[in-house]
């Protein structure tokens, strides 16, 4: 087995496997800044000093974060402070800041809000609550993905094939229940971005769009690049060109 279709396989029976509600971070929040909260939120909580937030502490500390004159590192403290209260009344709290938080701690703000709202619901209900988080977020029980097509051997599409690609991968995607966000044809490439549910059988549905396209021409490659942390710079897709040309 090749590595690749390894990791396909790998990814899709971590889902199948799973038991418990999925919770799907939404929002774009690069993985650097995910990385740092979670560890700091841990160390908080692992802190000998630490002790739930009261009602009457909750509410002072939000009335501190209201102020808008607390520094990025407290605004960081704070929010996290409310994280980890696991209350009601704090995420109430988070709620409304996030809609309306800086943007210096508007990512902050977010991790706080999905971390509090899963402890909330594991409390609540018993039931095992599982966090997924991505670098590019997702919306509705479905990941957002980035892919990067290729023409085959790089020959700049023609005409016919980018009405091509334009009318069968949002039909296709659509018909495996996945939603299209944008899609950019360029010369030698095609940009995907798109809204995909979680158990799919990625790999096959991507090399069925290019089957279906190739079906008039065998213009698409089967080389392809996926993820879900970033949509790649023009830099990057530059190189990835090349790389497909001198295979």
């Amino acid at each position: 087995m090749r590595r690749e279709d390894k990791a396909f396989r790998m990814f899709r029976e971590s889902f199948n496997n799973a038991e418990g509600r999925f919770h799907l971070l939404e929002h774009r929040v690069p993985v650097e800044i995910q990385k740092e909260y979670f560890t700091y939120s841990e160390r908080m909580r692992r802190s000998k000093s630490f002790a739930p937030l009261s009602d009457a502490q909750t509410e002072v500390l939000y009335a501190q974060l209201q102020t808008g004159e607390a520094s990025v590192a407290e605004k960081k403290y704070m929010l996290t402070s409310l994280a980890v209260s696991c209350s009601v009344k704090a995420f109430r709290m988070l709620e409304e800041y996030a809609g309306q938080s800086e943007p210096d701690v508007a990512d902050w703000a977010c991790l706080a809000l999905a971390e509090l709202r899963i402890a909330l619901e594991t409390e609540l209900s018993g039931e095992k609550q599982m966090f997924i988080s991505t670098g590019l977020g997702g919306k509705d029980g479905k990941m957002r993905f980035y892919v990067l097509f290729l023409a085959e051997k790089n020959v700049p599409f023609k005409d016919y094939q980018r009405r091509v690609i334009e009318q069968e991968f949002p039909y296709m995607l659509a018909q495996a229940g996945c939603e299209t966000e944008s899609l950019t044809v360029g010369s030698q490439y095609v940009e995907l971005l798109s809204l995909i549910p979680f158990r799919t059988d990625i790999k096959s549905l991507l090399e069925g769009l290019i089957a279906e396209c190739n079906q008039y021409g065998n213009f698409l490659s089967y080389r392809f690049t996926i993820n879900n942390i970033k949509e790649l710079t023009q830099e990057e897709i530059n190189e990835a060109v090349r790389e497909n040309g001198d295979d």
